[in-house]
């Protein structure tokens, strides 16, 4: 089950990698960054195109491959990197403070 989920995982990124770089961009040219645009920004941008429902399509199996992926991954064993590791004691004492040392540089007026 888990090598025939990752071939239709790679299989649907590289489909959608290809779907999205064949479609054609919003607003391609410069002038349509500065107001030579005729479509509204917010509006409508007219029918869906077939090639939008599929990468639509295409995007939702890939995040259901993804999720697949991760439940499959996440109910494996549950062991531990720290598990060998032995605890260790900390028996180090502070330093005892050292009064600074008086040298015969000190003024006394």
């Amino acid at each position: 089950m888990f090598p025939v989920l990752i071939v239709l995982h790679v299989c649907v990124c590289v489909a959608l990698i290809l779907i999205v770089l064949l479609q054609k961009g919003k607003g391609a040219g410069m002038g349509a960054a500065f107001g030579g645009s005729s479509q509204t920004v917010f509006g409508s941008t007219g029918a869906t195109s077939l090639l939008h429902k599929v990468t639509t399509a295409v995007a939702i199996v890939f995040m259901l491959t993804s999720l697949g992926l991760t439940i499959y991954i996440g109910k494996g064993t549950n062991t531990s990197v720290m598990k060998d590791v032995q605890p260790v004691e900390q028996t180090s004492e502070a330093p005892a403070a050292t009064p600074p040392a008086s040298g015969g540089t000190q003024d006394t007026k």
